[in-house]
């Protein structure tokens, strides 16, 4: 049954295709701006006119979907610009939405405060004796107001990375006040502090000025408190959940796939791409071959659709 490749088709357990690749956005403040990010080849800075073009693209591809963040003109310790309703994402997304793009994909938003804030965490922070503290309780109001704003201005989907306590049912809570009850909330449920995720700071500008996000983010050997905060959004309205990062972390998708029946996605982050497109460049891997084995990997650990920078180039060979 592997001699031909119809005959491999016929019986492929796993599949890939194009409309379960979502692909990541940067935006950034300007006109006509496509920045080349250092650390992550072929990935780009856009402003809101090329992320207009990035999503005509998407379509042309058949994707799946979008996931935007924002590169804010100024930062602060309130995260204003997070829920602002003239912020970058906000206007983004207005200008998604006026385009015919939007139609045929689902955008979604990253509601996090790191890109936001001059500190670069991923929530408020107060000052202690012994120096500074994450106070979890008091970013649940931020993230919920922000959560609000990209709805008002267009998100099809809500997707909380901030790893905060609490916060899917202040998010819940918030959008249905604000009359989004239809806006489905996509819960970062299992994110772990990972070295991987070096690139994307450079991305989006959130590297932390001090500490860490350890006191936050999972713990990378823990899978049954994976299980427990899953347990915990669902619990409070998440409809889905995303596991990142993916590679090093299939186990986790696998142990959520086999307990949780909702519909679940997983993040190939900035490292992960990184080091395959270092080993390219190299010539030491096949880039189509190692790419979408990659893919289908974390396909068949479970995940229903992937956040990926590859979704492109994987979108073409598909």
């Amino acid at each position: 049954m592997r001699r031909t490749e119809p005959l491999r088709a016929l019986v492929r357990e796993t599949r890939l295709e194009p409309g379960q690749l979502i692909y990541p956005l940067f935006v950034c403040p300007g006109e006509g701006v496509r920045r080349e990010i250092g650390s992550m080849p072929g990935v780009f800075n856009v402003s809101v006119d090329e992320a207009v073009k990035e999503a005509e693209e998407a379509v042309r591809l058949g994707l799946g979907g979008l996931l935007l963040f924002g590169l804010p003109t100024e930062k602060d310790e309130e995260a204003t610009g997070a829920w602002d309703d003239a912020g970058i994402v906000q206007t983004a997304l207005r200008a998604l939405k006026a385009s015919s793009a939007a139609k045929e994909l689902v955008l979604i938003a990253d509601v996090c405060l790191c890109e936001y804030t001059s500190h670069g965490h991923c929530g408020v922070v107060v000052e202690t004796a012994t120096g500074h503290e994450i106070e979890n309780d008091a970013s649940l109001d931020v993230l919920g107001r922000t959560a609000a704003s990209l709805a008002r201005a267009g998100a099809d989907v809500v997707a909380p990375s901030d790893m905060m306590d609490g916060r899917v049912e202040e998010i819940r809570r918030a959008l249905d006040e604000d009359g989004h009850e239809q806006t489905p909330i996509l819960s970062y449920a299992s994110k772990f502090a990972s070295a991987f995720y070096g690139p994307f700071r450079e991305a989006a500008d959130s590297a932390p000025l001090f500490g860490d996000r350890r006191s936050y983010q999972m713990d990378g050997a823990n899978v049954r408190e994976a299980m427990r905060e899953i347990e915990l959004d669902l619990g409070e309205g998440a409809d889905m959940i995303l596991m990142k990062p993916a590679m090093p972390y299939l186990d986790v998708i696998r142990a959520a796939r086999d307990r949780f029946d909702v519909p679940m996605g997983a993040y190939q982050v900035s490292g992960e791409y990184s080091m395959l497109k270092a080993a390219f460049a190299q010539g030491w891997l096949e880039p189509e071959r190692a790419m979408l084995e990659s893919l289908v990997g974390i396909r068949r650990a479970g995940a229903d659709f992937i956040v990926t920078y590859f979704a492109k180039d994987a979108a073409r060979v598909l």
